[in-house]
């Protein structure tokens, strides 16, 4: 791991991973908020074109959000670290669009480990599968850098990634069913509609999760009418969804319906679409604010460009994204 400057703790790496209940998540969230207030130039200079003293910050409430946009043209990190490690996404045409520095991988693995063993149970417990073109296509692409974790973890010896290999994995997915092997198939949402029409099959032992996005290759569908068709092909009472992006060390999981949840370390806040500082009541469509405590080195606080709608028991929907937004990154489906 690399070294750490003098103002950074090692052990504040650690900590969003213990966090339980919002007493400490709010307690950490704002000592992340003072440190980036004086740490991270490009923050420090956003509050500053707010004119936001931090010192009058006293509530995750008062915390400004930086909008997502930002990861595109500014090197989003806190001073003295390592920028060589990075993310990046790409758009429609394979440009890249944000770039996400990253210098300690190890906190994106133990986020997707944590969040995913509590969603789903331990990794060794499945067969995965990851049908991802456009991201196997291309460097620096945080899903597949997770969906390979996942397989190595797995260490199931026909787990593994495939790029318009439609044939061979339907032959591999019918195998797991044979064997009653429990499976999990991670899939670009594009690719996976491809696979539903060249090879349905029932798969009662397998999990079909959609990262979304049509890449520029389908047009757009609602979530309810893809995930109809997906259940129809593959005979699967739900499609279960990962909500994550570049600019995030966190995902969160849906196991059908669209209805996501979140690890104890992030939180989904809903901003008024107009007013980037006015706050959404629960139930109402506005833009998506996340805070995500393992971005402790980028920034834990991003304003997205997607819509959606947060519910009284924390779970949320995504419903859609800002128009004149570029077409990037995971969810893109719109929403009635």
């Amino acid at each position: 791991m690399p070294a750490f400057p003098s103002y950074l703790d090692p052990e504040l790496l650690q900590r969003p991973f213990t966090v339980q209940g919002g007493e400490a998540f709010n307690a950490l969230a704002l000592e992340l908020f003072q440190l980036h207030a004086a740490r991270n130039p490009v923050y420090r200079g956003f509050l500053n074109g707010l004119g936001v003293d931090p010192r009058s910050v006293l509530s995750v409430a008062d915390i400004p959000f930086l909008p997502i946009g930002t990861f595109r043209n500014h090197g989003v990190l806190m001073e003295g670290l390592d920028p060589s490690s990075f993310f990046t996404s790409s758009g429609t045409t394979g440009s890249i669009t944000s770039r996400h520095h990253v210098p300690y991988p190890a906190l994106y693995e133990r986020s997707f480990m944590a969040s995913f063993t509590a969603a789903y149970g331990d990794p060794q417990e499945w067969r995965v599968l990851a049908l991802l073109p456009s991201y196997l296509e291309r460097e620096g692409s945080s899903l597949v850098y997770m969906a390979q974790k996942l397989i190595e973890t797995s260490e199931d010896p026909l787990s593994g990634t495939y790029l318009y290999k439609y044939e061979e994995l339907a032959s591999i997915l019918q195998r797991s069913e044979a064997e009653r092997r429990k499976t999990l198939l991670l899939g670009v949402t594009f690719a996976l509609l491809d696979l539903a029409e060249q090879f349905p099959q029932p798969l009662p032992n397998t999990v079909i999760m959609e990262t979304g996005g049509m890449k520029g290759r389908r047009p757009e569908l609602v979530r309810e009418e893809l995930h109809h068709i997906l259940k129809g092909a593959f005979h699967v009472p739900a499609v279960h969804s990962e909500y994550g992006m570049t600019e995030l060390l966190s995902q969160a999981w849906s196991p059908g319906d669209g209805i996501y949840r979140c690890p104890p370390w992030m939180q989904i806040l809903i901003r008024e679409a107009n007013d980037p500082f006015s706050r959404m009541a629960n139930g109402r469509t506005g833009g998506i604010d996340v805070i995500d405590l393992a971005n402790v080195a980028s920034c834990p606080f991003i304003a997205t460009q997607d819509l959606g709608r947060l519910h009284d028991d924390d779970s949320f929907e995504v419903l859609g994204r800002f128009d004149h937004s570029d077409l990037r990154g995971c969810n893109l489906m719109v929403a009635d």
